[in-house]
């Protein structure tokens, strides 16, 4: 079974650039306080690194 996280936004996207918007997407994140369980792949983790003040990992799983 793959190992998974729960990834958690914290911050807004308003007035950030668009790049970290475009990041927010790709996680599957567009609403403050959603929560989504993903699959933990070196690429989730580099988005997470992009935009650490905008989300939190609240749970690893698996």
């Amino acid at each position: 079974m793959a190992k998974t996280i729960v990834v958690k936004q914290i911050g807004s996207p308003i007035r950030r650039p668009a790049i970290q918007r475009q990041t927010l997407v790709g996680l599957g994140l567009n609403k403050m306080h959603r929560t989504r369980e993903l699959e933990d792949t070196p690429a989730l983790r580099g988005m997470i690194r992009k935009i650490p003040h905008l989300v939190e990992i609240v749970e690893e799983r698996g």
